[in-house]
This record gives structure tokens, C-alpha cells and sequence, in this order.
């Protein structure tokens, strides 16, 4: 079997039965269940929910996203092997850790298959939570051109790249397209400072003004938890975006929970420790492909310029990577998530055909 039939990248076609559209991410589809297999569900298994929670079957894929876009490669390699069974290893360690330190809970219920989650609805804030000790990326982009002010902080001058930062600092963005909402510009990941989400929290979805401290501390309290585990492996936790929601749990009680992903590569910017205090960065995370997108294109600012979307998508469309180049990415993404889990990560001839098999057999959802 070729590398390229290891791949799962189309993961929104499962006869699994749903009475909704599957929602499909970049990355992620969600298959809402129907309110019977629900409640069967929740009775079955015993899910410590509300007995009419809504309950959807949240599959991952192996394709690769940077730049908003989706890329692929040679020898009709249509994501990296590895990545989403890597990438959900990796977060349902740091959830449970989570949940072991009395942090907050998150919106997985059960973990069926590598690829798959069982996950409680939740209503999710729209905002993405974003905590970075180092100053990198775009926040060093921007202040090399002279800004000093990101999401209303204020930054000391004299700052070099890639440097640690006095604090860990909180610089939210908007997740989706936020109307009405003065000051905020009406598109998807626009700097927002605190002041704009104390004005509008509603807006946000936040149900009190209360809910914006406990968010915050509960991405400060989760970063330093993954930062603490990280350093233990000679990796240094650089940024990080978290997600947060609410959800209904079994005695009617509302709660803020972690939702989506949390501490992966994807999500993350994670650094060699031993390279940093030799003065070089070796990236362990997602921003190694994007180094490789900018350096493999003549014109990086077309992957930079959100002006240039579309030129950006025909980029992506019509540019086969080198094969290679994704395998770089699937020996980051599988050696880190077997060093954080201390255990291996193995990997399917046939993911769909294995996921199919056990949602039938241990879960009776297929049609």
C-alpha cells in the first residue's frame, strides 16, 4: 500500500447517520447525531452530560493547512501521514491533564478511534485565544516595523527576535466574522484588545463579564501546565492559540470548558531548547512548513498578503509539494506527539475503512 492510500484526506463522506449537513473544517468534519443515537449514546457509554445533550462524531484528517489554504503533493499525497492521529494523541494528553489538575474539562466524551472524537455541543466563544512568551511571527513582523501596541498591550522597545518576553502575554483575535461590534473590523482573525471584548462581551458570546477573567486564566493556567511538560523534554512552548465554550453538564450546570485542540503543533509554535541556547531556532511545529511554503515560492508575499488571496488559493491548488517536504512535517508531527504521550503512534492501511467498522460495530451510527 502507497503512502498516498494512508492519507485521510476526505473525512466529510462517512455513512454516518446524521439528519444535518457535516460541518467541514480545514482540518476537522462534525457529523451532528441524531437526537435518538444521542440519547442512546449518553445512556449507553453513561457520558456524564445533560440526558439530552446534543452529541456529534468529530473526525480529524491528515490534510495540512498554513496560509488559509490547503496544499498538497507529488505522488497524489493529499495530506501527511501521521498528522491527525498525531495531532489527536497529542491534545487528548494535554486535555486530560487538564481535567487531572482541575483546570476545566473540555467537549470530548469519548475517544472511539485516533481519528475520531465523541463530542457534547457546546457553544463556543468567538474569540481565539492566543498566549505567546516569545515574541515571533507576526508580532515581530509588526514590531520591526515600528508598532509597539498589540491587542492593547504595550510593548517595551528594544526587543530582539525571537526573544523571551518580560510576561506571558494574552493577544486575542476574532474567530469568524464579528458584525457591529464598533472598533472591531468585520473580518475573520482581527486583533482585539480586552477593552473590546469587556465592551462587548455578549457579542463575543460570553454569558458575564465575570467569564473574560475566568477564559483568561484558564488559557494562562493551561499554557503554563504544557509549558511546565515541555520544558521536562527539552522543548520550549512558544504561542499558543486555545478555544474555549460552554457546555450543559449532567446537573443542569453551565461551565466554560477547553474545546477544539490544544498544545499541538498545529496549533503552536514549539522550539528545541538545546538549539535556542545556541542561539538557533529549530522548530518543532507547523511553522517549519510554513518557513518551507515562503522559502519554496519566489514571492512570499503572496502567502503573506491577505490582499493576494486569491492568487494564495492558486497557489495552493495548482503547486503539487515535494513529497519530502510533507514527510518532514509527518516525522515532526508523529516523533513529538510519541515523545509528550510516551507512547507509539501507529498508523492505519486504511483509516476510513477501520473507523466505519468500529462506529458500527461498538457504536451502531453507521447507515
Amino acid at each position: 500500500m502507497s503512502l498516498a492510500d494512508q492519507v485521510l484526506a476526505v473525512n466529510d463522506d462517512l455513512p454516518i447517520r446524521t439528519q444535518q449537513a457535516v460541518h467541514s473544517g480545514k482540518v476537522r468534519s462534525v457529523y451532528w447525531l441524531t437526537a435518538e443515537d444521542s440519547q442512546r449514546l449518553i445512556q449507553e457509554k453513561g457520558y456524564q452530560v445533560a440526558s439530552d445533550a446534543p452529541l456529534a462524531i468529530m473526525v480529524i484528517s491528515d490534510r495540512i493547512s498554513a496560509f488559509d489554504c490547503i496544499w498538497h503533493g507529488e505522488s497524489g499525497m493529499k495530506g501527511v501521514p501521521g498528522k491527525g492521529a498525531a495531532l489527536n494523541a497529542i491534545s487528548n494528553h494535554w486535555f486530560k491533564l487538564f481535567k487531572e489538575q482541575g483546570l476545566a474539562d473540555s467537549h470530548i466524551l469519548d475517544i472511539p478511534h485516533p481519528f475520531v472524537w465523541i463530542v457534547q455541543k457546546a457553544t463556543p466563544i468567538k474569540i481565539e485565544a492566543i498566549a505567546r512568551q516569545y515574541i515571533t511571527g507576526s508580532m515581530w513582523r509588526s514590531y520591526a516595523k515600528g508598532e509597539r501596541e498589540f491587542c492593547g498591550l504595550r510593548l517595551p522597545d528594544g526587543l530582539q527576535k525571537d526573544q523571551k518576553l518580560p510576561q506571558l502575554l494574552i493577544t486575542p483575535s476574532t474567530k469568524g466574522i464579528l458584525t457591529g461590534i464598533a472598533g472591531v473590523p468585520e473580518a475573520d482573525d482581527v486583533n482585539i484588545s480586552r477593552q473590546d471584548i469587556q465592551a462587548n462581551f455578549s457579542a463575543f458570546n460570553f454569558k458575564t463579564a465575570d467569564d473574560i477573567n475566568a477564559y483568561e486564566r484558564l488559557l494562562a493556567e493551561g499554557f503554563a501546565v504544557i509549558e511546565q511538560e515541555l520544558a521536562k523534554l527539552g522543548q520550549i512552548f512558544v504561542d499558543t492559540k486555545f478555544e474555549f465554550g460552554y457546555v450543559t453538564d449532567a446537573n443542569g450546570q453551565e461551565q466554560l470548558i477547553y474545546m477544539d485542540e490544544v498544545g499541538t503543533p498545529d496549533s503552536s509554535r514549539i522550539w528545541d531548547e538545546a538549539a535556542y541556547q545556541a542561539g538557533q531556532i529549530v522548530e518543532n511545529s507547523k511553522e517549519e512548513f510554513r518557513q518551507m511554503l515562503l522559502n519554496h515560492f519566489p514571492e512570499p508575499d503572496i502567502l503573506l498578503n491577505k490582499e493576494r488571496m486569491a492568487e494564495r488559493e492558486a497557489l495552493a491548488k495548482h503547486n503539487a509539494l515535494p513529497v519530502s517536504a510533507l514527510m518532514a512535517v509527518s516525522d515532526t508531527y508523529i516523533k513529538l506527539a510519541e515523545k509528550i504521550t510516551g507512547q507509539k503512534i501507529v498508523l492505519s492501511a486504511n483509516p476510513k475503512a477501520d473507523i466505519i467498522t468500529i462506529l458500527r460495530e461498538q457504536y451502531d451510527l453507521i447507515v
